[in-house]
């Protein structure tokens, strides 16, 4: 298992991760380290990393293992306190308000004028979110309800973002402009796990690629090893 670079401390340790859903094994003895780089977490439907994404932020219990945030076990801990010591999550679907405007949605996480990421940061990432700050989310489109979505886990100045599948179902000129919205992000210095079936996407972004297979780490790879090799991609994948 490929570890964070020498001499960097870890940011998040998964050890021996098992979670089922009643007799379902989906995570099998689920092991990995990163630090502060990208990530991407890559596989075909069904092999547990949306199940994966929900455990490390405290919305699925595990039966058995660990999962260490800064040293700190998150096993146990609730969502919310999960998110307060750091972590922060964009969920598969983005899960808006369709009531709520843009702006509602922003200004419901407390922020300060202190705070590294304010709503006024956020709209200088996403203007689009700034030009639609009064339209209610069932007004907005897939590609600016994703740019809401992690505008306001931003808010939350989390140390580590996961997103689970931020690129589905959207147009191939917004997942380029999310590819370099989070490269943007990296340079400052987010460390970011990409929970993704697109690994062109996660590609853009991260330079270390997990491949999950039937709830398991089958590979661990910088991300210019399985780029360039089909018959990985066609292993793992099934995309060649």
């Amino acid at each position: 298992m490929m570890s964070p670079e020498s001499g960097a401390q870890s940011v998040l340790d998964v050890e021996d991760l098992h979670v089922s859903y009643g007799h379902v094994h989906v995570l099998q003895g689920v092991s990995f380290s990163m630090g502060a780089e990208p990530i991407g977490m890559v596989g075909r439907n069904g092999m547990g990393k949306s199940t994966l994404a929900n455990t490390l932020v405290g919305f699925l219990p595990a039966q058995s293992g660990s999962v260490r945030y800064r040293g700190s076990e998150l096993l146990g801990r609730s969502p919310q306190r999960i998110n307060r010591l750091g972590v922060a999550y964009v969920p598969q679907g983005r899960r808006v308000f369709p009531s709520l405007s843009v702006h509602e949605h922003l200004t419901m996480v407390r922020s300060r004028p202190t705070d590294r990421w304010t709503v006024e940061r956020v709209y200088e990432l996403f203007p689009r979110l700034a030009e639609r700050r009064r339209n209610g989310g069932a007004e907005l489109s897939g590609g600016e309800q994703q740019m809401l979505a992690i505008g306001r886990a931003l808010l939350t100045n989390p140390e580590l973002l996961i997103m689970d599948e931020p690129s589905e179902g959207l147009a191939p000129a917004v997942v380029d402009h999310l590819a370099d919205v989070f490269r943007g992000l990296v340079r400052e210095g987010q460390a970011i796990l990409l929970v993704e079936q697109n690994l062109r996407f996660a590609a853009e972004v991260c330079d270390r690629i997990l491949v999950m297979v039937n709830g398991s780490i089958a590979a661990d790879l910088p991300t210019e090893q399985i780029v360039r090799d089909a018959e990985l991609q066609n292993r793992y994948l099934g995309v060649v």
